[in-house]
């Protein structure tokens, strides 16, 4: 079955950042941003009351501690630290969906993070060992170090494909840390594309 998961609740304080309210109805899991890249408390609540409105699950989406950068800049970090940085920020959010009798449906790791634990088993590891603390499935990319070190470990593997970034000639994901938005006509097409060659 093929599922749409979009991230959602990057906005900050003031700051607006996406339309959640019109894209949370189209979509069936959303990725709630924790508080590192983006986000704050009353933004995980609302985003996370929204979600529930809609009957979208909802996945936690840590970060590298990297606000100003969006969560799109690596840095190096030390496997302990990193699973304990991700278990601070799964833990916020899971407190948010027990308020409104909700479970953590899965974790995917955003930006850069999300980028190097693809190709570094060390850093899969540490997702994989805050993953052991919440026992749920991780989203990740298929031929990757997310698929072989997640299914070693025995979490559960939700494998994804993005239609709104590009991939290079090797199969990898390219982060950036700016990118443009994708018509919807050609997201539409990768995505049927994908579909029909799966």
């Amino acid at each position: 079955m093929t599922l749409l998961n979009c991230d959602m609740g990057e906005s900050y304080g003031i700051w607006r950042l996406g339309d959640d309210r019109h894209i949370m109805p189209a979509i069936n899991i959303a990725n709630v941003a924790c508080g590192f890249h983006a986000s704050d408390f009353n933004h995980m609540r609302a985003t996370v009351q929204l979600a529930k409105a809609h009957n979208v699950k909802v996945g936690a989406h840590p970060s590298l501690p990297d606000r100003q950068g969006f969560g799109r800049r690596e840095m190096k970090i030390g496997r302990e630290e990193l699973a304990n940085c991700l278990i601070y920020q799964i833990g916020a959010l899971k407190g948010f969906l027990e308020a409104e009798g909700m479970p953590l449906n899965h974790i995917k790791p955003h930006g850069s993070l999300y980028g190097m634990a693809a190709r570094d088993p060390e850093m899969a590891h540490a997702v994989c060992d805050a993953a052991d603390v919440f026992k749920t499935p991780l989203l990740g990319m298929i031929g990757t170090e997310h698929e072989k070190v997640y299914t070693a470990r025995g979490h559960g593997f939700l494998a994804e494909y993005y239609v709104d970034l590009d991939y290079a000639d090797d199969g990898k994901l390219i982060i950036t840390r700016e990118h443009s938005a994708v018509d919807p006509d050609e997201a539409s097409n990768r995505a049927f594309g994908r579909c029909a060659r799966a």
